[in-house]
């Protein structure tokens, strides 16, 4: 394991530096989590050979297993870390914002599972059912979501399931990238930008992925002394504690309980690191838990997470899957732009494209590709999209961590048109509740909103 980490470690390095050198990979804004993976896949053994990554006694790669078990470990640091904020804030400052994010990813899985009932039974009817449901897994929860999903269908008999899982995912990523720097050329063309009147062009360091000094910023801050434990060790060691509470848990829950009551590995994790930060707040000690370490000890997970799950794709069953996959992505693709722009333009109080732009980078990749499409069009985050977003996150999340848990194994035990007309149902309740709580706004796109006008002012001022 140690030894297919370095090997990965090494991608990860190799990948960053082509993309420091590349101008086209640049462009594209390609992740270099997601690059490596590709190398890994190349050159793995059922490829090139030219990676010597570890096997099983059966002759399969030892990395298969990884991406279950790092996608443990992100959701172990999802509730760790000392929070602030409240539902009433949520609703008064970002709530456009939080109906519009839970919208859009349960919508996509209600559309996929009545997809997946009126259509593909009838083109494929010898296709699984979970193979949908991967969809919205892989687009809208990205290669972590996509893991998890993948890993329970997979445990329900389906062997294909991870495979399927990370090809979405992998699409999903691309399509983000590729399918946002194409609407952010059509919107500067039409007016509906309000921060840029171009597509922007960058900072270098920020294209090329090394911040020189001036733009570089903490991580996190130490709240132990080094001389006691390393800040970074003392964060790790929580982390790590989560997922030996949950590992333990898990196997006394499989002793005890039939199968059938199993919980995924990641959401015990998830409980689990919980419940240490509960147990941390009644000691007085939770405010020792830095937010922002958390977070990048979850994003250090989700970069290896990334770069295993594509090394570890199964060319022999993508094409086995070619077709419905190409069609499947399509719908994903479809549905992505349709809510953007039928819901988007009207949901938003202001700044719509750039907050639209934003959840679709994130709806059909990860929350980084979403930072790197805003950045273009509002450079100097004057809309507020990132703060929203932010205050809306921890409701956002629960939605999110209840749906991978439970849709998956409502589909198993085949509840499916129950499961996809309640989502349905959820999606449009949450859109009727924006209208109701902030309002719909009818204005042409590229018409200024409440608001926008002293903020593009303001923005003007600072550049002259």
């Amino acid at each position: 394991m140690v030894l297919d980490f370095a090997l990965m470690s090494l991608l990860l390095v190799l990948a960053h530096v082509l993309r420091s050198w590349s101008a086209f990979l640049q462009r594209i804004y390609l992740p270099s989590a997601m690059l490596a993976g590709f190398i890994g896949l190349a050159g793995s053994s059922q490829n090139l050979g030219l990676i010597p990554f570890q096997e099983t006694s059966s002759g399969t790669l030892s990395l298969d297993a990884y991406p279950s078990f790092l996608v443990a470990l992100l959701f172990g640091t999802l509730f760790m870390g000392a929070r602030e904020g409240s539902g009433g804030h949520l609703i008064r400052r970002a709530g456009d914002t939080f109906f519009y994010n839970v919208a859009s990813e349960i919508g996509q899985y209600a559309a996929v599972l009545l997809l997946g009932m009126l259509l593909l039974r009838t083109l494929f009817p010898d296709l699984d059912m979970g193979f949908v449901l991967l969809l919205p897994a892989g687009f809208a929860g990205g290669h972590g979501t996509a893991t998890a999903i993948g890993q329970v269908l997979q445990e329900a008999g389906w062997e294909d399931a991870l495979t399927i899982a990370y090809t979405f995912s992998t699409v999903g990523l691309l399509s983000g990238v590729v399918g946002g720097i194409l609407i952010i050329s059509v919107a500067t063309k039409r007016g509906w930008t309000r921060l840029v009147k171009s597509p922007h062009e960058i900072p270098e360091s920020i294209r090329k992925g090394f911040l020189p000094q001036g733009r570089r910023r903490p991580i996190g801050q130490e709240t132990v002394s080094p001389i006691a434990i390393d800040p970074l060790a003392w964060h790790i060691a929580l982390v790590l504690a989560a997922f030996g509470l949950a590992y333990l848990a898990n196997d006394l829950i499989a002793f005890v309980l039939p199968e059938s009551f199993a919980l995924p590995l990641f959401a015990i994790t998830m409980l689990a690191g919980a419940l240490i930060q509960k147990t941390l707040d009644a000691l007085g000690l939770g405010i020792f838990v830095d937010p922002r370490v958390m977070e990048r000890i979850g994003s250090t997970a989700s970069d290896y997470l990334v770069g295993f799950a594509i090394a570890s794709i199964k060319i022999t069953v993508v094409v086995e899957y070619a077709l419905p996959l190409a069609v499947m992505c399509l719908f994903g693709l479809v549905y992505s732009v349709a809510f953007f722009w039928f819901v988007g333009r009207k949901i938003f109080r202001n700044f719509w494209l750039e907050r639209s732009l934003f959840t679709y980078g994130w709806n059909t990749g990860v929350i980084a590709v979403g930072i790197s499409l805003l950045r273009i069009v509002d450079p100097k985050f004057r809309s507020k999209t990132l703060e929203d977003f932010g205050i809306a996150y921890l409701g956002m999340s629960l939605v999110s961590i209840g749906v991978i848990v439970v849709v998956p194994q409502l589909i198993i035990r085949g509840y499916i048109a129950g499961t996809a007309v309640s989502l349905a149902i959820a999606c449009c309740a949450c859109l009727l509740l924006s209208k109701y709580l902030i309002g719909w706004f009818v204005q042409p796109p590229d018409q200024l909103r409440e608001g926008e006008a002293e903020v593009v002012s303001a923005d003007e001022g600072d550049s002259e």
